[in-house]
């Protein structure tokens, strides 16, 4: 795949950075290779002027179907795999890592999301789904707890009890459901999926860029902060965006009843 990656597929056009899950005949499954080269991809992004937002979706017909557990099957005998370690060398900065990105993540579910699948891509600021894509937490059939940011998603997005319901029984989610429990922003039809998710992210590349990345620090931040706090927050950054050159231009462009050119700055 493009980006000299070998089970991701990384593109950048237009502003537009896409990181694809290239492993289809495992269902993208997570391995010890493809968690290096996302950290690389990722890297990538956060660093890049030219790159506004990321698409992460995946290839063939699932988006991810978790960790590949051929790696961790233990032969009689065999010392268990450390999976508090594995958590937190892989899955935790891959989460922590789009959320902290300063720029819009939209996450692409073009099939099956289990397990850590489901939760990186519930990680993602922005979930459109095909229509015939499912979320499924299956940990508890592996007598697990869902990781990946998780039990953290579910509670706050579904209530605790539909969050217990997923997780304790498995079940899979259909993407109509997820989309009315509030789960994800948008179900579409398979075939209108790749074009929506274009013309959303073509559509932040060309916004305020410092405006997204406060807004998404913000609203992330408001998850943990009492109402004093957040306030205080919002004033701090409007503060700082008054300054800025997209916010005359934003007036200015309104005032004018035309379209605003912004540069991020």
């Amino acid at each position: 795949m493009s980006g000299g990656f070998e089970f991701i597929g990384f593109t950048v056009e237009q502003g537009v950075a896409t990181i694809t899950l290239n492993r289809p005949g495992k269902l993208n499954s997570f391995n010890e290779a493809m968690h290096g080269e996302l950290r690389q991809a990722l890297a990538r992004v956060r660093d890049s002027a030219q790159v506004k937002v990321l698409i992460l979706t995946g290839a063939g017909r699932a988006f991810c179907a978790g960790q590949d557990l051929g790696e961790r099957r233990v032969p009689p005998g065999g010392t268990p795999v450390d999976l508090g370690d594995s958590i937190e060398r892989n899955y935790t900065p891959l989460v922590l890592g789009l959320r902290a990105l300063p720029k819009p993540v939209i996450g692409a579910v073009n099939g099956v999301a289990a397990g850590a699948g489901a939760n990186v891509a519930l990680a993602c600021d922005v979930v459109v789904a095909a229509r015939s894509a499912s979320f499924v937490q299956p940990f508890a059939r592996l007598g697990l707890v869902p990781d990946c940011g998780g039990t953290h998603f579910l509670v706050r997005r579904l209530g605790t009890q539909r969050a217990l319901g997923l997780s304790l029984f498995g079940d899979s989610l259909s993407a109509e459901l997820a989309e009315q429990w509030g789960l994800i922003w948008k179900c579409v039809d398979d075939d209108a999926l790749s074009d929506t998710v274009r013309q959303m992210a073509r559509q932040l590349a060309a916004g305020p860029a410092l405006g997204y990345a406060h807004t998404k620090a913000a609203v992330y931040a408001a998850e943990q902060n009492a109402l004093a706090a957040q306030l205080e927050l919002e004033r701090d950054y409007q503060r700082q965006l008054g300054f800025s050159h997209d916010y005359r231009e934003g007036v200015a462009a309104f005032l004018e009843r035309r379209p605003p050119n912004f540069t991020g700055a």
